[in-house]
């Protein structure tokens, strides 16, 4: 393995865990929005995330862009394997988009319901299918020796029981997310509604975290293989226990601002160790031969590539990271509502 085959890795990871975070509470937002019935209230959720979303999602849309120009035989295998879930994803995001631009353009009851509907389906939809993603890539794909798929996969396949349970994680991790966000952007009765959803979110995603964890131990041997050779990375998973940790205690404490550092911690830890689980692999074979495997090095651009995207990479980030502090910055505080408002 090349130095920037891993560099590239490992800034996949950093762009998976940055989109995790930032449209995860988004995601949240949409999963938790029709807890309120107020026309008003319902007008408060997507404004709090009204000026964000979009730049948020950008970093799926680089994400994807990476790997496609990074790992072209990783982004040809998952999206033959991931075909029907990827499409389904495509739609939901783009019903999440055309809910949040349609809702307010008429007054009608039943306009109004409809899109809130499609907002939520959309922004659960999504998250699921996420989760599911990550499930099926935990248990491997039906790969072939030429890293392509030697059979297709139906939906129902990718639908088992542990990737099943890890969409439902990740629908409850954005959940609390996006809970514990809508906190720091709601005030008065809404948001004592608000702190009441932190807690059942948080108690939720706690129970559904220790049965992934079992499961994952118990039927990924792998995943427990990755901690004997790399004992360090047990640190990893103690950082994270405590983020865990600390989200209740600063809800409690009457910190909200302490609590959505944790809890991007911890989706930043998540990311992490999914990482390790499959390095030093893209995708894993479920063929049981881990000569099959697209590996890292199988998978990469030539090295030329790898570094004119990295040139690119160092001259790219800093605007991004720059423009989306500055937006964060003008759009601090708590929601208002107006004429011009979602």
């Amino acid at each position: 393995m090349e130095p920037l085959q891993l560099f590239w890795f490992v800034l996949l990871g950093v762009l998976m865990a940055g989109y995790g975070i930032l449209d995860g509470f988004d995601l949240g937002v949409g999963i938790l929005h029709l807890c309120v019935r107020k026309d008003l209230d319902r007008r408060i959720l997507m404004n709090s995330i009204g000026p964000i979303w979009d730049g948020n999602e950008v970093w799926l849309v680089v994400f994807g862009g990476a790997v496609f120009a990074a790992f072209p035989r990783a982004y040809a295998a998952a999206f033959s394997g991931f075909y029907t879930p990827f499409m389904l994803l495509l739609v939901a995001l783009i019903f999440r988009a055309v809910s949040m631009e349609f809702r307010s353009k008429q007054e009608m009851g039943w306009w109004r319901q409809a899109w809130d509907t499609s907002f939520f389906a959309a922004s659960t939809l999504a998250a699921f299918l996420f989760g599911v993603a990550v499930g099926n890539c935990m248990l491997g794909l039906p790969l072939g020796p030429d890293g392509d798929f030697v059979r297709s996969v139906p939906l129902t396949h990718m639908l088992r029981p542990y990737p099943v349970l890890v969409g439902l994680f990740a629908v409850a991790t954005f959940a609390m997310h996006g809970a514990i966000y809508l906190y720091l952007k709601t005030e008065g009765e809404l948001q004592q509604r608000v702190h009441r959803w932190m807690w059942v979110t948080f108690f939720v995603f706690l129970t559904l975290y220790v049965l992934v964890s079992f499961f994952t131990l118990h039927d990924n041997p792998a995943a427990t293989a990755k901690y004997r050779e790399h004992p360090w990375a047990w640190a990893v998973v103690a950082l994270n226990v405590l983020a865990i940790a600390n989200i209740p205690r600063a809800i409690y404490t009457g910190r909200p601002f302490y609590a959505f550092i944790s809890s991007s911690c911890t989706i930043a830890a998540f990311t992490f160790l999914f990482g390790l689980t499959l390095y030093p692999n893209m995708i894993v074979s479920s063929e049981r031969n881990p000569e099959w495997n697209l590996t890292i090095a199988k998978a990469a651009s030539s090295d030329k590539t790898l570094a004119i995207m990295t040139i690119i990479a160092f001259l790219g980030l800093p605007f991004v990271l720059s423009y989306t502090a500055t937006i964060y910055w003008l759009f601090r505080g708590k929601v208002r509502v107006d004429r011009f408002s979602y």
